[in-house]
């Protein structure tokens, strides 16, 4: 790769990285409101959200920049190529905390105690789907990309244990609907951002090796993970 390029591919990195950072911010920031019911807080989240698409444009704009100076071929064209899909599922992970945010407001209005406390397990889990897939992408590394997408059942696991509860929770409690179907839709988000992180692993696979594993209809999701090596 000739000097300047690589320059130019670190900043991407290194921009890429920015944007995670504040995206987890705003995931964290939006379940703490849901949490502790803090409609304040769920407000600031959403009002932050304009940086975070900021960010997707400048360096989705940057990457176009390089594509036309450098005209990159074989892994380096690829490189690039993932910064601007991870960028687009990051910007979506963005929106996500907002619809947390949103749904924390509705929960500050009623009358229930608070998230369920597996909740926050869930959204460390996904979180750390998302850290790992990026650390994936930094070191080029299609093992550990991988094993990202492995992790997505645990959090498919924790999605179907909490909706289990809040659907055994309306049921008893009537009047409690309006909240568990708020409820609902924010675990649901979490399940999103942490397959938003499942695709970002499987797009630094493609980075690395070429190969394709992302949207293929004739292997589903969870046949590619059967079919993925395991970890020693």
């Amino acid at each position: 790769m000739p000097k300047h390029m690589h320059r130019d591919v670190e900043n991407l990195q290194r921009s890429v990285l920015t944007m995670a950072g504040i995206v987890e911010e705003a995931i964290y920031s939006a379940i703490r409101a849901l949490q502790e019911r803090d409609a304040e807080a769920a407000q600031q989240v959403i009002d932050s959200d304009h940086e975070i698409d900021r960010l997707e444009n400048r360096v989705q704009e940057e990457c176009l920049r390089v594509l036309a100076l450098h005209a990159p071929v074989a892994i380096d064209l690829r490189q690039i190529t993932t910064v601007l899909l991870i960028t687009t599922d990051l910007e979506r992970m963005g929106d996500l905390a907002v619809g947390i945010a949103e749904r924390a407001i509705i929960l500050s209005r009623q009358p229930m105690k608070g998230a369920p406390p597996r909740l926050a397990h869930m959204t460390e889990r996904a979180l750390n789907m998302v850290r790992k897939a990026l650390d994936a992408f930094v070191h080029s590394d299609a093992a550990a990309a991988r094993a990202v997408i492995r992790m997505d059942d645990e959090v498919d696991h924790d999605n179907a244990a909490i909706l289990d509860a809040v659907t055994a929770q309306m049921k008893r409690m009537p009047d409690w609907v309006d909240a568990g179907m708020a409820l609902f839709a924010a675990v649901r988000h979490v399940e999103r951002i942490a397959d938003h992180a499942t695709n970002i692993a499987e797009d630094v696979v493609y980075m690395v090796e070429g190969q394709m594993v992302r949207h293929q209809p004739e292997q589903p999701r969870e046949i590619r993970k059967a079919a993925l090596p395991q970890a020693v």
